[in-house]
């Protein structure tokens, strides 16, 4: 029992969840019964969101800073490599994590379930989410499906422990769990690069769809909350702000290998330049301008590499062909472009960048999203601007 529990007070982190109105006082009850700490492993990573890099923390050896780390607004890793890494060193890809506090009850905000409501959720992990759907709902009304068994069991464990037994499910998210449907609710803990209409089937007309949703053009996402519509055949709504998950595991895409689209000198490319400077280009992390030019620019991935010597090169990879382009800003000078294969893809991204400005640099909220049995649409505010995307 913490000092805070003892002397029944909020801890730091609840009431700073409040201000920041990250977590509304209908969750504050849910949020002290049941804490990210008892789903948390023993050994965890803590990730720092400004250097992006993750350090090992023990409970054993350390449980002060682990406790710490537990009742902190941060991303912890609790798996690296789907399970295959060992040791206290990170691994090469994280695949399993507690997400952030301000994340989670955001989402959970978006969510807006009612006293009997029944929830679906794709990507268990620690359990901690379903833990806490499970204490406002009751166990019998949640449903949790995790694709790595070893997650699922150690989720469903720490799940019994705390004494909720929602129903933990070992599946692909992708096909939700027809067998529970219809919910009133599905809410997904991974990046999503396709929705897929199975979770729209399995959810009651009215019903509300969450889940983190972006393209291959950069690593984030925005939260999509998807209405279902009367007649079951669509689901829509608007996005709702930006956040980075781990994604699906069947819609990872492999690491782009630039020596597969320029073999030789970057030189060799046809060269052009562009008025865009780098300020007006290269944006902060969680800006919609790079969720925007990847609902422009299909089939395409960002790379921005790191400022060196006053020079920054951004990179550009098509996805369905080999086409590429490299746009190198260089501080005092008009930037270079250089680009290879059938598409013009630095042309491409331009007219994306425009586009954006020309609609007033819109934000994520601006945007929303369709998705029906033949893909997604992807839409601004008013209905005169959307276009099409097709489903993965």
């Amino acid at each position: 029992m913490t000092t805070h529990e003892r002397e029944g007070e909020r801890p730091p982190l609840g009431r700073s969840l409040l201000e920041s109105e990250a977590m509304t006082s209908d969750w504050a009850p849910t949020y002290e019964a049941v804490p990210r700490s008892a789903f948390l492993p023993d050994l965890i990573w803590p990730h720092d969101m400004e250097t992006g890099r993750s350090v090992a923390v023990s409970k054993a050896s350390d449980p002060a800073a682990w406790q710490g780390y537990a009742d902190s607004n941060v991303p912890i890793v609790t798996q690296w490599d789907d399970g295959e890494h060992s040791g206290t060193e990170p691994g090469d890809e994280s695949t399993s994590s507690a997400s952030m506090p301000s994340v989670v009850f955001s989402m959970l905000h978006d969510l807006d379930v009612q006293p009997g409501s029944r929830v679906l959720e794709i990507g268990t992990g620690t359990g901690w989410n379903a833990a806490l759907l499970a204490h406002r709902l009751g166990s019998v009304n949640v449903v949790t499906v995790e694709v790595d068994e070893a997650v699922a069991a150690s989720a469903r464990a720490a799940l019994e422990r705390f004494g909720l037994h929602a129903k933990v499910v070992h599946g692909d998210g992708f096909r939700g769990h027809p067998e529970g449907a219809p919910y009133d609710r599905v809410i997904a803990t991974c990046g999503l690069r396709s929705i897929p209409f199975a979770w729209v089937e399995q959810t009651r007309p009215g019903g509300v769809i969450v889940a983190p949703w972006g393209t291959h053009f950069s690593h984030q996402d925005a939260v999509a909350r998807l209405v279902v519509s009367k007649d079951g055949e669509q689901a829509s709504g608007l996005f709702t702000g930006p956040v980075e998950f781990m994604k699906l595991r069947s819609q990872r895409r492999p690491p782009v290998v630039h020596a597969e689209y320029v073999p030789g000198r970057v030189a060799d490319g046809d060269e052009t330049s562009t008025k865009i400077t780098e300020e007006e280009f290269v944006r902060e992390k969680f800006n919609a301008h790079r969720f925007a030019l990847g609902l422009r620019v299909p089939d395409c991935c960002q790379v921005v590499a790191y400022k060196r010597d006053g020079a920054r090169p951004v990179w550009f990879y098509g996805l369905s062909d080999r086409s590429w382009a490299c746009a190198m800003f260089r501080d005092g000078a008009e930037a270079r472009v250089w680009q290879g294969g059938p598409r013009r893809l630095w042309d491409e991204v331009e007219e994306a960048h425009r586009w954006w400005v020309g609609h007033g640099e819109p934000g994520h909220s601006r945007f929303g999203l369709t998705v029906t049995s033949d893909g997604h649409q992807a839409w601004l505010h008013k209905p005169s601007h959307c276009w099409a995307l097709t489903s993965a």
